[in-house]
């Protein structure tokens, strides 16, 4: 984000927001090296009289040159999909993490052609069918926005994938991204993404009104990656924000930034029901008017019909951090609560949700540099628990990417990108409670 938050100063900076994907692209990347230590910092009581404590979390070995994170929980494993370059191209790779802890990592795909960069980063799912799920950006012309989702599955744990299908049909050479991923059934994917076929000119188009708006669109894909019940589900969103998605307990609930012809971006839910979506509402209406993709998507988390979604906004020039609730699986929400606000706060939110915790993670940045912070509250969000910062970042700007985090049983394991000594790596920390401890304040 912009360090200087004026209105005029905002839209200089964001007139161009894919600018900045080049700047973090040519950054070499590395995956910290694994370590035979899990130490832990010091202990810090919450206001139940639980110790957590954070503990560092070694990732697995990989080749120099790795970044863009998905973290996703399947059954008791986790699994970390990452980019490394290689040679004139790239690779999608991922490990798995169990109770003897990681595996070796496995190659998904590679490729010459794709469109890589910081803020819209490949996804990985399992559904219960035990397949596994994947997918990137393909250059589909010459242009530089323009590139189609590919998509693959593995029916043996990541061993062999599928050969990629494209997921948009349009065959203009647009932008299509932004993608979230839930399981539609035993052995099917739903899919989401941002669609530039109406924009009749790609990025520069729509960023300048030249051409149409870009839309969100959903479909359904089979196991034989197939794609069936493709709808358009919002005929004008942001253009380059990140969409989230969480499986309630009525459906899949999907999160993005929404966009009015009056350039109020907002964020806006809806969910998938018997089949067919509800009506996209707004979360809250913040009514931040922004003549530019800001590049800073919503996050949501759900268990059964409780969800909560985090977002980013600067309405009234003020960068602001909210998180707010839902009882009924998205259909209302509650007043959102403020988390963090001022000149400091990039935004860049990952949350989950737990049985007796939320969670939130976000970037901040000042003259000393960037940091991670993390918010334990009570699931209905009445108060917080506890905020510790997980690390300093020696990076700074965009190319640190999105923080992710992903809980397994009591412990949240965290992954984000840091920038060190020019060279970008993956960083783990496990937040996990301790013995109980008499009550102290924080």
């Amino acid at each position: 984000m912009p360090t200087s938050r004026s209105a005029a100063a905002r839209a200089a900076a964001c007139a161009n927001p894919y600018a900045a994907f080049a700047c973090a692209l040519v950054l070499p990347v590395a995956l910290a090296a694994c370590s035979a230590q899990d130490t832990p910092t010091a202990a810090t009581p919450d206001d139940t009289g639980r110790d957590w404590s954070l503990h560092e979390w070694p990732l697995p070995t990989a080749a120099a040159h790795a970044a863009q994170p998905d973290l996703v929980t399947t059954g008791n494993d986790l699994l970390l999909s990452w980019i490394e370059p290689e040679g004139d191209g790239h690779a999608l790779r991922f490990a798995r993490h169990d109770a003897a802890g990681w595996g070796a990592p496995r190659d998904i795909a590679r490729g010459d052609d794709w469109f890589v960069n910081w803020a819209d980063t490949p996804h990985l799912l399992a559904t219960d069918d035990g397949a596994l799920w994947a997918h990137w950006l393909q250059k589909s012309a010459a242009a530089t926005y323009a590139y189609d989702v590919a998509l693959v599955r593995s029916d043996d744990g990541g061993a062999t994938w599928s050969a990629p299908a494209t997921v948009n049909d349009d065959g203009t050479p647009t932008e299509h991204g932004f993608v979230s991923l839930w399981p539609a059934s035993t052995d099917a994917l739903g899919i989401a993404w941002l669609d530039g076929r109406e924009t009749a000119g790609g990025h520069e188009a729509h960023e300048g009104h030249g051409g149409g708006a870009m839309t969100l669109r959903t479909a359904r894909i089979d196991g034989a990656l197939q794609r069936s019940d493709e709808q358009r589900l919002d005929a004008m969103t942001c253009d380059c924000c990140q969409t989230d998605a969480a499986l309630t307990g009525r459906g899949p609930l999907l999160v993005y930034r929404d966009r009015t012809r009056e350039e109020i971006r907002d964020v806006a839910v809806a969910r998938l029901d018997g089949g067919r979506w509800t009506t996209p509402a707004l979360v809250h209406a913040d009514n931040w008017t922004m003549p530019a993709c800001p590049v800073n998507g919503p996050a949501v988390a759900a268990r059964g019909n409780d969800a909560i979604v985090a977002w980013y906004t600067a309405a009234g020039d003020v960068p602001t951090l909210k998180l707010a609730r839902s009882t009924d699986a998205g259909d209302t929400f509650a007043a959102p609560v403020v988390f963090d606000r001022g000149e400091q706060v990039q935004g860049r939110v990952d949350v989950a949700l737990g049985a007796d915790d939320a969670w939130v993670a976000w970037v901040r940045e000042d003259r000393g540099g960037q940091s991670l912070h993390l918010a334990r509250w009570a699931p209905d969000l009445s108060e917080e628990r506890q905020r510790i910062e997980i690390a300093k970042l020696q990076g700074r700007g965009r190319g640190t990417g999105f923080p992710q985090m992903a809980l397994q049983g009591d412990a949240l394991h965290v992954v984000w990108t840091d920038v060190v000594d020019g060279a970008p790596r993956l960083q783990g920390r496990v937040v996990r409670p301790t013995a109980n401890a008499a009550l102290q304040p924080l």
